[in-house]
């Protein structure tokens, strides 16, 4: 009975941090959630919180060091945020870079070790289906009840891991080779969740994983070049004659980012046609998410394509409002565009591959 009440405990605790993780780093996904039931939402906020962390290894330039990792509450944080202390796995995710590592090479070989270190975490906890830190007991357990494929997160962590070699790509395919790991099977992982009436509704999901991170990268270019990385593919830079790291507005450059959100919004429009093989809820929660994070591209062209001296965000009450509408109405309009969608894929070669 004891330790029946221990583990309840130690999950209820894990996945009250993995709520503070999507809330801090992840508005988007943490008001999509927001309209799922209760025993849905927090299996969102576990699978985004692992893949949080690990993506913050790779971002982070000194993340790494000996033992490992636990999330705690940080003590002088007054929103009460959550970081990562050092123990017996990967440390100190999430938090600030020491700018006074001396050896790239030595950095980047203890990043590598720390992400194969947390890898190894998650992949022993999930082979004992449990484990004593709360934040990886709550997804193990998520895996585990909600059937999420394993082989999924092996995917994942292989795409995390060409970060740490690949800092730019020649064509799209060669980006999609990479977001497959790191975009399109975060999809994957939130079928089982979200509880789809077909099979069907995989691909469309997997096209909302690639749409929400290529929404990431038109946003995200000048942080991305601070961190030595572009994910744009050269080929379309060289088709609009322009170098990110020029870091300049010009009319090539507006013409290049209007090319690559046409791109995006075509991904976008290929993942609503899976909206109606979701449950009501579960639809409202993608809905959510899928408008709020196109409503960045939006935010980019007001900005007149400059994603280098400020950054194109959503506000709160924005997402708020968003949430609370689709909540009521359901996600009608999106349901109309797919319909539109897939009338016009009728009579055109018009498929998600095509982008």
């Amino acid at each position: 009975m004891n330790d029946w009440i221990s583990q309840e405990t130690l999950l209820t605790e894990g996945y009250r941090r993995c709520a503070k993780i999507t809330w801090r780093y992840g508005t988007t996904y943490f008001w999509g959630a927001a309209l799922l039931p209760k025993p849905q939402r927090k299996h969102v906020y576990a699978v985004y919180a692992l893949c949080r962390l690990a993506d913050d290894i790779v971002d982070l330039p000194n993340s790494a060091s000996t033992g490992s990792a636990h999330i705690t509450d940080h003590p002088s944080a007054s929103t009460g945020s959550a970081h990562i202390t050092a123990s017996t796995s990967p440390a100190n995710i999430l938090r600030e870079p020491d700018r006074t590592l001396p050896d790239p090479m030595d950095e980047q070989e203890a990043v590598r070790d720390q992400l194969e270190a947390f890898a190894g975490e998650f992949r022993n906890s999930l082979a004992a289906g449990e484990s004593t830190d709360p934040v990886m007991a709550a997804v193990i357990n998520t895996v585990i009840t909600r059937g999420i494929d394993p082989e999924c997160f092996d995917r994942f962590f292989n795409a995390m891991a060409m970060d740490l070699t690949t800092s730019t790509y020649q064509t799209w395919e060669d980006l999609r080779d990479y977001m497959e790991g790191s975009a399109a099977v975060i999809g994957e992982m939130m079928l089982p969740v979200l509880e789809p009436f077909s099979e069907a509704a995989k691909a469309p999901a997997r096209s909302l994983g690639l749409a929400f991170q290529l929404t990431n990268f038109l946003r995200d270019v000048g942080e991305d070049l601070d961190r030595g990385r572009t994910y744009l593919p050269q080929d379309d830079l060289r088709l609009f004659d322009v170098d990110p790291r020029d870091r300049q507005v010009t009319p090539q450059w507006r013409a290049f980012m209007a090319y690559e959100i046409e791109r995006n919004r075509a991904l976008y429009s290929f993942a609503d046609t899976g909206i109606v093989m979701l449950p009501p809820r579960s639809a409202r929660c993608v809905g959510t998410a899928r408008v709020l994070y196109s409503q960045i591209l939006d935010q980019i062209e007001r900005n007149d394509y400059d994603v280098f001296s400020r950054r194109a965000r959503v506000p709160t009450v924005r997402k708020a409002a968003t949430a609370a509408r689709i909540m009521v109405t359901g996600p009608r309009a999106l349901i109309r565009q797919a319909e539109a969608y897939q009338r016009r894929s009728m009579t055109e070669d018009v498929t998600q591959d095509t982008y």
